[in-house]
């Protein structure tokens, strides 16, 4: 197998990067809200698991922050779905293996949170961060996903930068 891995040229290589990172973040997400929707009885009011941060069971109708959730739902999925067509270009056409991740990364948590949309017209969120009285806006492993595939693409050319610096 080593050698079929060494056969093939960076570009195939940074695709099957990006799609390992699209799989995790979609299959990460899909089961730790499966979790989340058997147990949302328990977790509806909270459940605290060290100070600061809560288990929660919400959905949202919008996108980050509750932002346009006035929307209807496929509005957003069809936008979603637009996006991530975009970004697997962006990840097929990378030319380095952390824009591949990166992509993948993002378009793994964004249909993670479109088959949410799909099949219960909203977002799962349970992730609840806190300080005192005041609450994060819950999320997902999907937004982790998004957040840190997004920080990849922002902070690759700058690491890049860095390291050709020096």
């Amino acid at each position: 197998m080593s050698g079929w891995v060494e056969a093939m040229n960076t570009s195939n290589r940074n695709l099957v990067a990006g799609g390992g990172a699209l799989l995790t973040a979609f299959a990460a997400d899909q089961a730790s809200k499966a979790w989340v929707v058997s147990e949302a009885g328990r977790l509806t009011d909270g459940v605290r698991v060290m100070p600061g941060f809560n288990l929660v069971f919400g959905r949202n109708s919008g996108v980050t922050f509750g932002l346009f959730g006035e929307v209807p739902w496929w509005v957003l999925t069809v936008l979603a779905l637009a996006i991530c067509g975009w970004l697997v270009r962006m990840m097929i056409v990378a030319e380095t293996r952390i824009e591949a991740v990166a992509a993948g990364l993002i378009v793994g948590g964004a249909l993670g949170n479109v088959l949410d949309r799909l099949r219960f017209g909203a977002v799962t969120d349970f992730l609840d961060f806190y300080a005192g009285t005041w609450h994060w806006p819950a999320f997902n492993l999907a937004d982790v996903g998004v957040v840190c595939g997004a920080a990849l693409l922002v902070l690759h050319p700058l690491l890049i930068r860095r390291t050709s610096a020096n």
